[in-house]
């Protein structure tokens, strides 16, 4: 390892962390989502002419006497038969500052699965809120999924000022109910911006029939948040993908585990240890886009190769010898439950974990999360669809699972149908914002799989 190759990765992962932004947009139906996409992206001139045109042409069909924004991200025939978003529509963009991925999620409760979606892998989430109606049950949801995601930056956008005569009242008693509401939560940082993504106002230019607000508008917040996690400096972390042994006359030896660094950084020489066996050796080589290289950092997909010759498979971890994760087959969680089908005790269900599937059971859910007043209501016996609660599973075989609130990548799983492949529940492992729970005591399994 050379101090050129520590300093390339230094300049690399920070070019990363101030140059791109990925957020979601959130809220409740018709409070105006897609219209301020749209918004940001036709005020930044990030919209082509022919999709502009598109736009217009689809309007007028409507009857609408201007071109409606909204249309630029709601795709789907019926999203735009019934004035609705149903799924995450993801859009890139950029300014001279900063480049953006953004999701626009779903406002139905019945949709808020693709919340969860759209938010598990942003730095930032817009809430939108209608001035009418204030913090309603669906904006306590969505500030709910934005702490058990770890979202580090909150955005409360208090949409359709002008329908309220861009009253200041009216902006800052929503504005202090959320902020409460998303602190007891857990939330590090919440900026609220009234706004009005119809007309424009603190979209991208600044309003001035709100003389009142001094902060910045949309597109200026999302250019100059700080976006200060490093996954480099996280816990080093590769799920192995796949084993490449090529068996040619070039490469009669070459054995590799190919895979995508979830997390960390891994160098030449470096001791490692294989989960859940435990075996340990040290890095050979490090294989990136058909070149050896000295080190790999997050997210880049590398193929490593060990000195010894050790019983490596998909799905198996591999971590430095000096951060190595505990492994376990208790998983105590906290879930968002995504299925139409209720999430039981006593389920037989799969865990899947980065690239690692095993058999699992649902032990216990010791606690369903009330949205109204942040209380635990305790043994619900289920979670239905859209319910957020924390879980005990059994797995078949050890796990090594981070705490979600020191990875978002390897502290995360999904609950799977094992009878068809249905996603139930998106899973964060440790507390989460919950507070936590007696795992013990769960009744003993006697439908077979009882690890």
């Amino acid at each position: 390892m050379t101090s050129t190759t520590d300093t390339a990765a230094g300049e690399l992962a920070g070019l990363s962390a101030t140059t791109l932004l990925r957020f979601a947009t959130a809220g409740s139906v018709d409070d105006g989502k897609s219209t301020l996409v749209g918004r940001l992206l036709h005020d930044s001139k990030s919209v082509l002419a022919d999709q502009l045109e598109a736009v217009e042409h689809a309007s007028r069909s409507r009857g609408a006497e201007g071109p409606d924004l909204a249309l630029l991200t709601d795709g789907l025939r019926a999203e735009r038969e019934q004035g609705i978003t149903i799924d995450v529509a993801y859009r890139y963009f950029a300014t001279p500052r900063r480049r953006f991925i953004l999701a626009d999620t779903p406002g139905h409760v019945q949709y808020t699965r693709n919340m969860v979606t759209g938010a598990s892998t942003a730095d930032l989430a817009v809430v939108l809120v209608d001035a009418r109606n204030g913090v309603i049950e669906q904006t306590r949801r969505h500030a709910a999924v934005a702490a058990l995601l770890r979202v580090p930056h909150v955005v409360l956008a208090v949409n359709k000022m002008d329908l309220v005569a861009y009253a200041e009242p009216v902006f800052a008693k929503i504005a202090e109910e959320f902020t409460a509401y998303a602190g007891e939560l857990g939330v590090p940082e919440i900026t609220a911006i009234p706004i009005s993504a119809l007309a424009g106002d603190n979209v991208v230019e600044p309003s001035s029939n709100m003389d009142w607000y001094g902060g910045p508008t949309v597109l200026e917040h999302l250019e100059t948040v700080p976006v200060s996690h490093d996954l480099t400096s996280c816990h080093a972390r590769l799920p192995v993908q796949y084993v490449i042994r090529p068996q040619t006359a070039e490469h009669p030896d070459y054995r590799g585990y190919a895979g995508q660094i979830a997390a960390g950084t891994f160098r030449v020489g470096e001791s490692v240890t294989v989960l859940p066996s435990g075996r340990t050796s040290k890095v050979a080589g490090i294989d990136l886009l058909g070149r050896p290289v000295d080190v790999a950092w997050t997210p880049q997909s590398v193929t490593v190769l060990l000195e010894d010759d050790i019983d490596v498979s998909r799905g198996d971890l591999i971590v430095p010898s000096s951060d190595t994760p505990s492994t376990s087959q208790d998983i105590a969680a906290t879930v968002c439950h995504v299925a139409d089908t209720p999430l039981v005790v006593g389920q037989r269900v799969l865990l899947k974990h980065t690239t690692r599937t095993v058999k699992a059971i649902v032990k216990q859910i010791p606690s369903r999360l009330t949205l109204d007043d942040l209380s635990q209501h305790p043994n619900p016996g289920q979670l239905v669809a859209n319910d957020i609660g924390r879980v005990l599973v059994r797995t078949a075989e050890p796990l090594a699972i981070d705490a979600y609130a020191d990875s978002r990548r390897t502290g995360s799983f999904l609950l799977i149908d094992p009878a068809d492949g249905t996603t139930l529940a998106a899973g964060m492992a440790g507390e989460a914002f919950a507070k936590a729970e007696d795992a013990h005591g769960a009744p003993a399994d006697d439908e077979g799989w009882d690890f």
